[in-house]
């Protein structure tokens, strides 16, 4: 479902959607999803950032800052 190249040029919003969902439903955290999926978490975290989004460490949510 989700890849590096999709997650750089994916909307912003279907992404920040499609990773608290997954978070959500899948996984128990941002750290277990980005590692399921191969994917790099700091440029993801850096994507989310720059668009506004903020990881709740509790909620292990994206939520706008």
């Amino acid at each position: 479902m989700l890849d590096q190249q999709r997650v750089l040029h994916m909307d912003i919003n279907i992404l920040v959607s499609i990773v608290n969902m997954q978070i959500r439903n899948e996984f128990t955290s941002f750290t277990e999803l980005c590692k399921f999926y191969e994917l790099n978490q700091m440029q993801l975290s850096q994507r989310l950032n720059q668009a506004g989004y903020q990881l709740q460490e509790q909620q292990q949510q994206f939520t706008a800052a």
